[in-house]
Formats: C-alpha cells, sequence, structure tokens
C-alpha cells in the first residue's frame, strides 16, 4: 500500500473556514505535487420546497427553469469565491493553481456525494473544513462526522479558524 498523495479531493461549503481550508489543502497539494479536485455539495431542495415551488409556478417548464437557475448562482458563488481565492494568491504561489483539475459543483447529500466521488477520482486524501465550536456543540460538522465514520482513504478535517485566531 503506497502512502503518496496523488490526488486530492477538496470539498467546500462556502463558508468562510472553507478559504482557510483551501489554504491548508493547496499547501499539501503543493507539497505532494498532487493534483487536485475541488467539489462543492448543494444539497437537495427539501420536499416541502419543491411542493412551494408547485403551487407557486404551475408551469413545469418554469419550474425546471428556476431549479437551473438555482444550480447556475450556486455555480457561480463558486466560481466567484474561487477567482477572488486566486487573485489573493502572491504571485509566487499562482502555479499551484495548475494543479486543479477541476472545480465542480454536485447536487446531493453532501456526505454521500463526497464519499462517492472520492471513489470515481480514486482520490488518495479527502480535506474538508470543520464547523465553528459553540458552547453546547462540538466542531465537526455531521458532514465531517459522516465522511470519517465512512471513508475509507485518509481525511484530513481543517480545524475551525476563526477572525481571533
Amino acid at each position: 500500500m503506497s502512502s503518496t498523495i496523488s490526488r486530492m479531493l477538496f470539498t467546500t461549503d462556502l463558508s468562510v473556514n472553507s478559504t482557510y481550508a483551501l489554504h491548508q489543502a493547496i499547501g499539501l497539494a503543493r507539497a505532494t505535487e498532487a493534483r487536485m479536485h475541488i467539489l462543492h455539495v448543494a444539497e437537495p431542495m427539501s420536499e416541502d420546497a419543491r411542493i412551494t415551488l408547485r403551487l407557486f409556478i404551475q408551469d413545469e417548464k418554469a419550474r425546471e427553469s428556476a431549479l437551473q437557475t438555482r444550480k447556475q448562482a450556486i455555480e457561480q458563488e463558486l466560481a466567484d469565491r474561487q477567482e477572488r481565492f486566486w487573485s489573493a494568491l502572491p504571485e509566487d504561489s499562482q502555479s499551484i493553481r495548475q494543479q486543479v483539475d477541476e472545480v465542480e459543483v454536485v447536487e446531493g447529500h453532501p456526505a454521500e456525494v463526497i464519499l462517492r466521488r472520492a471513489k470515481e477520482l480514486d482520490s488518495d486524501l479527502i480535506v474538508l473544513g470543520a464547523h465553528s465550536h459553540g458552547f453546547s456543540q462540538t466542531f465537526l460538522g455531521s458532514t465531517a462526522k459522516r465522511v470519517l465514520r465512512r471513508a475509507t482513504i485518509p481525511t484530513l478535517v481543517v480545524p475551525y479558524r476563526s477572525d481571533r485566531d
């Protein structure tokens, strides 16, 4: 069994911490010369939301258009954040971007999609960010917990880092 990291799946929830987690992921990618795949999983609309959509938009084509617009808005948000992230890196760090093979948005349940895509991409490592921790909750979000429980490859959870840290 090889311990070399050559393909890394970085998952983002588009939270503030995901930028810090991406910095950590690109540092690993640079050190290992690994290829990176960036993934955002958009949670599916609840059944209640779909029923509401059917009530207010009776035309099926218009409903499909609304759902497509939702996905496009998420894709645009991810693209905008990626552009801001990469443009903020120092000039001598810009070359790491060439190690990113794809940035994608997939709709589904996050843990299941992350694990499926890691397998499909033959990833050696999954990198994701933890959620903030408060007085009454642990630092890991439910997605990170589910991925950690079921992952068959090494998984790095980058701790939450507030502006004060």
